[in-house]
């Protein structure tokens, strides 16, 4: 569904004006920034996504890739092998949600969602939605944006924190991805000290709606790991190699917003003391590896190039430079490598695009057959495809909820084992053994 701008507030909006930065404060784009009235090209030519095959030991994508030339780097980095588990069912826990985005369980096990357009709702266990928290900011709902991913406080049955992110707009046509957290008021149905911590560097045009990122996860040490998209257009620009800007970049910070302390880029000239790393495109899922604690990460190609990484400090993960894919127009980005020394390659890829979001490792004992699994949202691939990992090499893949025919948006371990998953309509569904 196609929606214009619109500025939504809840019943206890902050003024936008609170939270515009000061005038000057950034630069309206990067130097070398692309004019924005590029010349009018045809929509591109998107290919089908066809159903994906289920033969055992043959992969699941039947197309040929968009990338004409494309060869993996190494063996078992893209196509794996389509591997049959354990047989589900669905339960639809709610229908009634709006373009919802994250959810995180609370401690009493009712969940809190975000959904696009800017409101935040508590579902509880029986499937009871709450009326819009008061107290959310208004957000800039345009295109792939507005009201994004939350996560609680490492601290939050003391604190009762709720850190989430959203674009917000700046001055009368501009916008950015900004972090901020308020105090949950679950009996009021309210955020309570609503403030932003983190404005990504630097905003730009609102029209500029796409591959922003959003996506954040504590780390261990009670760090913030937040993604920033790139927001390139075709052809794309650079800026996710240039270090004094926050675009197409993994930042780390500190619940306070503050760079946080053994960043890689701290004293260095010319570079941003919060990037982590850098040479993203659209990071749309971000989780921890619950034995290891390593950050792990999927992100959105043009056509083609759909990755997994596992993203380290100060390291280039090589956009636009290096890519498994083409322009949307058909046209080879840059030189049209894939490959180049100093810069990291996907674990693994998907050459089309499945258009991954959600990430999550299933850490559940509901499923036996699903351990080492790594779980994906699938957007244009309108699936939930499931890993399985060894190690860090994918040895096989499982598409499911394919008859559901939905955009799947996130997917979360549940306190219950369960695993549940939020589509980009209306619905967040559960999935137990048949």
């Amino acid at each position: 569904m196609t929606r214009g701008l619109q500025v939504c507030a809840l019943a206890i909006p902050m003024t936008l004006t609170a939270q515009t930065p000061p005038a000057g404060a950034v630069p309206a784009a990067p130097p070398g920034a692309p004019a924005t009235n590029a010349p009018f090209r045809p929509p591109p030519r998107i290919r089908p996504f066809p159903t994906p095959l289920t033969v055992p030991g043959q992969p699941i994508e039947s197309r040929v890739p968009e990338k004409a030339d494309d060869k993996p780097a190494f063996a078992g980095q893209t196509r794996a092998p389509y591997q049959a588990t354990a047989p589900f069912k669905v339960t639809v826990v709610t229908d009634k949600l709006d373009t919802p985005w994250s959810l995180a369980f609370l401690p009493d096990g009712k969940m809190l969602i975000t959904e696009k357009p800017g409101a935040m709702r508590i579902l509880s266990k029986d499937g009871t939605l709450s009326a819009p928290l008061a107290g959310v900011p208004a957000v800039a709902f345009i295109g792939q944006v507005g009201l994004l991913d939350l996560a609680l406080s490492p601290k939050f049955a003391t604190d009762q924190r709720v850190f989430f992110t959203y674009s917000e707009l700046t001055g009368d046509d501009h916008s950015n991805i900004v972090v901020a957290r308020g105090r949950l008021d679950e009996a009021g149905l309210a955020l309570r000290d609503v403030s932003v911590i983190f404005r990504a560097k630097p905003d730009l045009p609102r029209t500029r709606s796409a591959n922003q990122g959003g996506r954040m996860v504590f780390a261990r040490d009670g760090k913030l790991f937040v993604t920033i998209g790139d927001r390139s257009q075709s052809p794309p620009w650079d800026v996710a190699q240039k270090l004094d800007n926050d675009l197409g970049k993994i930042i780390r910070i500190t619940p306070d917003g503050a760079p946080a302390p053994g960043n890689p880029f701290i004293g260095k000239a010319g570079a941003l003391p919060e990037i982590w790393s850098y040479g993203h495109r659209s990071e749309e899922g971000l989780t921890l590896n619950p034995e290891t604690g390593e950050l792990w990460e999927t992100e959105h190609g043009p056509r083609g190039g759909d990755e997994i990484n596992t993203p380290e400090a100060g390291k280039n993960y090589g956009w636009p430079v290096i890519v498994h894919g083409i322009d949307y127009p058909g046209d080879t980005i840059g030189q049209g490598i894939t490959t180049q020394e100093g810069m990291v390659q996907p674990l693994y890829y998907w050459d089309p695009v499945i258009a991954p979001s959600g990430l999550a490792f299933y850490t559940g004992n509901l499923f036996p057959q699903w351990k080492n699994s790594l779980f994906v949202g699938a957007l244009r691939g309108q699936m939930l495809d499931r890993l399985t990992m060894s190690g860090k090499k994918v040895v096989a893949e499982e598409p499911l909820l394919v008859d559901q025919h939905s955009r799947i948006r996130d997917v979360r371990m549940g306190p219950d084992g369960a695993v549940y998953v939020l589509t980009d309509d209306t619905k967040l569904l559960k999935l137990t053994p048949k």
